[in-house]
């Protein structure tokens, strides 16, 4: 008797390397947001910024803890329901994550970096509302990120005002 797809997709070896595809899927978001702000911190210091401002420093561990729960909730999606809807939704979300950093602190563009982290949050809000119909425990795991990038897009506003 043949597999079933989700059987053949859950059954040993491949249901693990799936989910080190997308660690290393967020790795890339992580990386190149690393890369776009690495040599910064004196920079992010600089700006004028709203009382609220978190220290630089609480900004690797927040972004290493919501990039291992969003590469988790990319892996429940696909565990049930392979590549679809919803995964092109969280893999577009993925690409505009990478974006926002070098915008931001690589090029100082704090207009079109608010602009991109809108849009995120959208993209975020989409993606949440998809996997909770596939999976209510992947779509929470996400639920920390995009409160996470709301209050990121309230810094954005607040530091793209102060300092332009």
């Amino acid at each position: 008797m043949a597999m079933t797809t989700t059987a053949a997709r859950t059954s040993g070896a491949r249901q693990w390397l799936a989910l080190a595809g997308f660690a290393v899927a967020v790795t890339v978001v992580a990386a190149i947001g690393g890369l776009g702000v690495a040599g910064t911190a004196e920079e992010y210091r600089s700006l004028r910024q709203p009382s609220w401002a978190p220290p630089s420093a609480l900004f690797g561990p927040v972004w290493t803890v919501l990039y291992a729960m969003i590469a988790v909730a990319g892996w429940l999606v696909w565990r049930r329901v392979g590549v679809g809807p919803a995964l092109f939704w969280y893999a577009a979300q993925l690409v505009l994550n990478a974006i926002w950093t070098p915008l931001f602190f690589g090029a100082g563009r704090y207009g079109l970096a608010f602009a991109d982290i809108v849009a995120l949050w959208v993209l975020i809000g989409v993606t949440v509302l998809l996997f909770w119909r596939i999976s209510r425990l992947a779509a929470a795991l996400l639920l920390p990120y995009w409160a996470w990038v709301s209050y990121a897009a309230a810094l954005n506003l607040a530091i793209w005002q102060l300092n332009s």
